[in-house]
């Protein structure tokens, strides 16, 4: 294995942030190995450099390499003059930008030909490597049986339709159809790294200027004419330069084990973070002998590969796991654990809203012997507690290395987003109150091992519920979880995933009117409405990215509105409400399968917390065959002791 050693001149720093920025593969390396480097014999003869000295450092890289190859784009048009253009998407405010920018494109170039989207449709998110999507593919058979020349796809304005509206740009150009995407100042980074990561390597982009859903009709129109319009001519009509394909340029391909740096811990922490390949906080070195012996805890081979994750497309190693646990803090034990974790990042039901400006953040939490084992603790405090805490920081530094989220590119949470954790599930609990624990719900056996990811987009504020009539305790959380729907004022969908966490003695209460899980939710289901004109307003005025007919700027009536889509119904006033009327319009909130319910937290304390999120993903834990002879050495009692 030929090892790289990279310095920390400026010089380097350009050159390996360049390469990484352009999420291609690892950066490239400068071999640099004087009298402060020393060779020590790797397993199977391999080779690695480490820095002389005991504050010295020579580390691998946390970052997995993409597997999408950039594809060759066409050339850019020469006039819009004579051409058929299409301009399609949904998001944003497009009922006023997009019919005035064909207007602008028949005014200026009477023999050019405008598609909108009602007549060819859109691509919608651009499909991972591998995976076939019926609307990406219907959108690129209609652009060549219309014979399209160019598309101009909009209005990115939000974590989730930026990709969207993408789409139709990287669908486009795979056909050899020039494209450019209309973006907020916020999600122009954000488009051309979707389109980066799924092989486009240059994507034109029109910036609008602002929040597209608080501007004014008349505003959006001079924007479209003013500064939308001369971008969208350019970026359809000017040569891709050099530069720009530079963004694209793949770096080294070398072994993933390869050190990439070598130095002090002050300088390793400066590099890392010149890299971005850090949360923002202090990381461990990653050494290749500490790396190393995180895998003896895998049966994992270290190239083999757990995953292919978005949004960056990058295949990730065993190896890379190990990486970035060495990074977060974990103990070598916690491995079996952060593999799991990473096959469950790359479930699309879970990973999907990852990177919106809603922020959902990722959490996770641990079924089975395995967990009380390495003390994942469940009780109080318990996602503050070591384990907990190391284990939720692989997430961090995860989203970063392995998926390719960033802060302010990929992931786009307006105001940021709180830290992950891990916490656990009180199996044992679970058993004293007469509950399956989640995961023998979820088809597990009892002693199996399993970590589940989900997403949330609240965290704290849990209700104390006081008390022991089971069904008066049901009418509360059914009252909780009407105040917390997708978005603040529940003004996104009307059915929504959700974590709830409640301590022992509120399962205890419950219990003792419903038997199973199951019962309980379906109670919940049935109780928790919200009254028609509330679910209206928050949805008709605070939606985020809407379209409507009439636009946010004017008012409709709001029964019509939800009703059509809905299914008000006529139902009896919830027992928290004070209505003079014994019955009034609502919908419901809570559907079957979307909310998963954990017993965990103080067991001396009556709590509840309700956590809307996204779906959540349970995968198993893989043990070596020799764990327990592992364990043993680590100062642990066998599995066995905690099997229940």
């Amino acid at each position: 294995m030929n090892n790289s050693i990279i310095t920390l001149g400026a010089a380097a720093i350009a050159i390996c942030c360049a390469a990484f920025l352009s999420f291609a593969d690892e950066p490239a390396k400068r071999v640099v190995c004087d009298e402060t480097c020393a060779d020590e014999g790797r397993p199977g003869g391999d080779v690695q450099t480490k820095a002389k000295g005991a504050a010295g450092f020579a580390v691998v890289s946390p970052v997995g390499r993409t597997k999408v190859e950039l594809i060759e784009q066409a050339p850019r048009l020469d006039t819009l003059a004579g051409k058929t253009i299409a301009v399609v998407g949904k998001n944003f405010m497009v009922r006023v930008t997009h019919p005035e920018i064909k207007r602008l494109i028949l005014e200026k170039y009477p023999t050019a030909k405008v598609i909108l989207q009602d007549e060819i449709g859109s691509a919608g998110l651009y499909p991972a490597p591998g995976v076939i999507r019926a609307d990406k593919e219907a959108f690129q058979r209609k652009l060549k049986e219309m014979k399209v020349d160019a598309v101009i796809s909009g209005n990115g304005g939000c974590g989730l339709c930026t990709p969207k509206e993408v789409g139709s740009c990287i669908a486009a150009e795979y056909v050899g159809v020039p494209s450019v995407i209309i973006a907020g100042p916020g999600f122009v980074d954000q488009a051309k790294s979707t389109a980066l990561n799924n092989g486009v390597a240059v994507l034109r982009c029109a910036k609008y200027p602002g929040a597209f859903a608080l501007h004014t009709e008349e505003e959006l129109i001079r924007n479209t004419h003013e500064i939308l319009w001369p971008q969208i001519v350019d970026a359809l009509t000017k040569p891709i330069t050099p530069e720009e394909r530079t963004a694209g340029t793949k770096g080294g391909r070398g072994d993933i084990r390869d050190d990439v740096f070598s130095g002090t811990f002050d300088e390793v922490q400066a590099f890392f973070k010149e890299m971005k390949w850090t949360d923002g906080l202090p990381i461990v070195p990653p050494t290749f002998d500490k790396v190393s012996d995180f895998m003896r805890y895998t049966p994992r081979k270290w190239d083999e590969t757990i995953a292919v994750l978005p949004v960056a497309n990058r295949e990730i190693k065993a190896w890379h796991v190990a990486v970035n646990a060495v990074m977060a803090g974990c103990k070598p034990e916690y491995m079996p654990i952060v593999v799991a974790m990473t096959k469950g990042l790359g479930v699309r039901s879970f990973n999907y809203t990852l990177n919106s400006t809603q922020a959902w953040f990722p959490f996770s939490w641990l079924n089975g012997p395995v967990a009380r084992q390495l003390g994942v603790d469940c009780g109080q405090g318990q996602m503050n507690e070591e384990a907990n805490v190391a284990i939720g920081r692989f997430m961090n530094l995860a989203m970063v290395n392995l998926g390719g989220y960033y802060v302010k590119q990929d992931r786009m949470g307006t105001f940021g987003y709180p830290v992950s954790w891990c916490l656990a599930e009180d199996d044992a609990a679970c058993l004293r109150v007469g509950w399956k624990p989640f995961h023998v719900r979820a088809g597990y056996d009892l002693n199996d091992n399993t970590i589940t990811v989900a997403s949330a987009l609240v965290w704290g504020n849990n209700m104390t519920p006081s008390t022991t009539d089971a069904e008066r305790l049901a009418e509360l959380m059914a009252w909780d979880i009407t105040e917390r729907g997708q978005f603040a004022l529940g003004s996104g969908k009307q059915f929504v995933n959700r974590t709830v966490l409640m301590t022992e003695p509120v399962a205890a209460v419950l219990a003792k009117r419903f038997k199973t899980v199951g019962e309980l939710e379906s109670e919940l289901v049935g109780l928790a409405r919200r009254p028609l004109r509330e679910r209206t307003f928050a949805k008709y005025f605070a939606s985020p990215g809407s379209a409507k007919e009439g636009g946010p700027h004017t008012r409709r009536e709001f029964g019509g509105y939800i009703r059509r889509t809905e299914g008000a119904e006529m139902t009896p006033t919830a027992p928290w409400r004070d209505y003079p009327d014994a019955e009034q319009l609502t919908v419901s909130v809570m559907k079957s399968g979307m909310t998963d319910f954990l017993i965990t937290g103080d067991s001396a304390r009556n709590k509840v917390q309700t956590m809307p999120g996204g779906a959540s993903a349970t995968v198993r834990i893989d043990l070596p065959p020799n764990w327990d002879a592992l364990m043993a050495e680590r100062g642990y009692e066998p599995l066995g002791k905690f099997r229940l």
